[in-house]
């Protein structure tokens, strides 16, 4: 390994940017996927799902407003950058899940293929904005604090808080659609699980 891969370096501030746009898109079009074939996922992104299924309230609207009580803990406990991006990424994902269907017509998806696709942009959505101090809020927010202040792993942590969200969605949808959710989730904390832990990733904002 050469000396310039193996020292860490500072992002950017248009890095940072670049990965929170790119992040919350790839989490958006997860999202929207798994609207369209009615399923559901973990963290206040499965919440904001379950509850738009039960409401008909928008997603967008339900995600953002349920991540207010996360910017406190944020702001408390990862400092003003992070929360300030983690505002912005929890904006962005509102605003694209709200347009994407109207950017795009998807007119049919097995929920099979949205439940592995789906998982995985949301995990890949998600891994590059925690590699860019950001996140999408919520459950996320405190999973990201755990790993960093006391080594218990984001996304094994995150995998139990969701089990419980999905657990919840046996009361909401039909049993084929709860069980392709939780393989959805299955396939989006391994990504975290696999590529976000000390040591994996040497750059820092």
């Amino acid at each position: 390994m050469t000396t310039e891969l193996a020292t860490p370096s500072r992002h950017t501030m248009p890095e940072d940017l670049f990965a929170i746009l790119i992040g919350t898109m790839l989490v958006s079009f997860g999202v929207v996927l798994y609207a369209e074939a009615t399923l559901t996922t973990g963290s206040t992104a499965g919440l904001a799902l379950l509850l738009q299924y039960g409401t008909g309230v928008p997603f967008g609207w339900l995600f953002f407003a349920i991540n207010l009580p996360f910017y406190a803990l944020a702001l408390l406990r990862m400092g003003w950058p992070f929360a300030i991006k983690t505002f912005i990424g929890v904006g962005l994902v509102s605003y694209f899940t709200a347009h994407i269907p109207g950017w795009m017509d998807i007119s049919s998806i097995h929920p099979l293929f949205a439940a592995l696709l789906g998982g995985g942009l949301i995990g890949l959505g998600i891994l590059s904005l925690a590699r860019h101090k950001a996140s999408v809020g919520g459950i996320n927010i405190l999973a990201l604090y755990l790993q960093e202040n006391f080594g218990i792993r984001a996304g094994y942590f995150q995998l139990g808080v969701d089990a419980v969200i999905l657990a919840a969605a046996f009361f909401v949808l039909p049993l084929d659609r709860v069980l392709y959710s939780i393989l959805g989730a299955l396939v989006l904390n391994m990504i975290i699980a696999t590529n976000h832990k000390p040591g994996r990733y040497v750059g820092f904002s």
